[in-house]
């Protein structure tokens, strides 16, 4: 039993903080992307092909829109999990993320009973992604620190 725990308290300490953090957004980017590849199994996917489109002025047929929607989203949450290519996974998860606030302005109806204090159950959906924000603005910090802040760091 002392050798499990001395086990799993090293793979703990190997494992550093924010890819843990990096793990979790990853997981959570692979789980909802990968719900928009099959039919009513997304709360959000007919909000996401909704916005997309009013993005794009219809340009984009819908379906072609929502397959790459999910298909980004996964591949964001895959390059999190696996720490691959850690810098462009967090910056396209960034501008992925402001994007899912878009709704907020061109729904204002479906996303609030009594703007902006009282969302909807669809705008709390929207409202919880600041959490995801901040999470992905501290990982970029830790992994692309301003260049003030590297000369801070050195001296």
């Amino acid at each position: 039993m002392g050798n499990v725990k001395n086990n799993i308290k090293k793979a703990v300490r190997h494992v550093s903080k924010n890819h843990v953090l990096a793990v979790s957004i990853g997981f959570v980017y692979v789980w909802f992307g990968a719900l928009k590849f099959f039919p009513n199994t997304s709360p959000a996917k007919e909000l996401a092909k909704n916005t997309i489109h009013s993005l794009t002025f219809g340009v984009l047929p819908d379906e072609v829109s929502i397959l790459l929607l999910a298909t980004l989203e996964v591949l964001i949450g895959a390059l999190l999990m696996l720490n691959v290519l850690k810098r462009q996974a967090i910056a396209l998860a960034i501008g992925h993320i402001i994007f899912t606030f878009t709704p907020l302005i061109f729904f204002p109806l479906e996303s609030f009973k009594a703007a902006p204090l009282v969302p909807t159950l669809l705008g709390q959906y929207i409202g919880k992604n600041v959490i995801i924000l901040g999470a992905l603005i501290t990982l970029a910090r830790m992994h692309m620190p301003l260049s003030s802040e590297n000369i801070e760091h050195k001296s």
